[in-house]
């Protein structure tokens, strides 16, 4: 009896591995080459302009020409950041960049 139930699931598994064949495949195109060594797409770096303003070190960051964060570092050490969120000129202090606040992503979706 378990001879017949032996040969009975081979041959169930010969034909269905029989029936299955493999999907007609088509070769993948080629992918592009990487870019040189040492070669960096300005667009997508901040532009930072370090200055003085008095005794302060501020640090500008700009993306596009347009001024978002400010890196304010005055002489004691402590810096603290000016963030443009809405981008209307708003300022908003921020002392924990890089620190536990939650920092929520935003992104312009389009401008009018």
């Amino acid at each position: 009896m378990r001879r017949y139930l032996f040969v009975l699931c081979s041959l169930f598994a010969l034909t269905v591995a029989a029936q299955s064949t493999p999907p007609k495949l088509e070769p993948l195109p080629e992918p592009p080459p990487p870019p040189p060594a040492g070669v960096v797409d300005e667009s997508l770096e901040p532009q930072v302009t370090i200055s003085q303003r008095g005794e302060d070190k501020v640090e500008e960051y700009r993306a596009n020409g347009k001024l978002y964060m400010m890196k304010v570092t005055p002489p004691h050490g402590v810096p603290y950041y000016l963030i443009d969120n809405r981008g209307d000129g708003s300022w908003v202090r921020d002392d924990a960049i890089g620190g536990t606040r939650l920092s929520v992503p935003m992104w312009v979706i389009g401008t009018f």
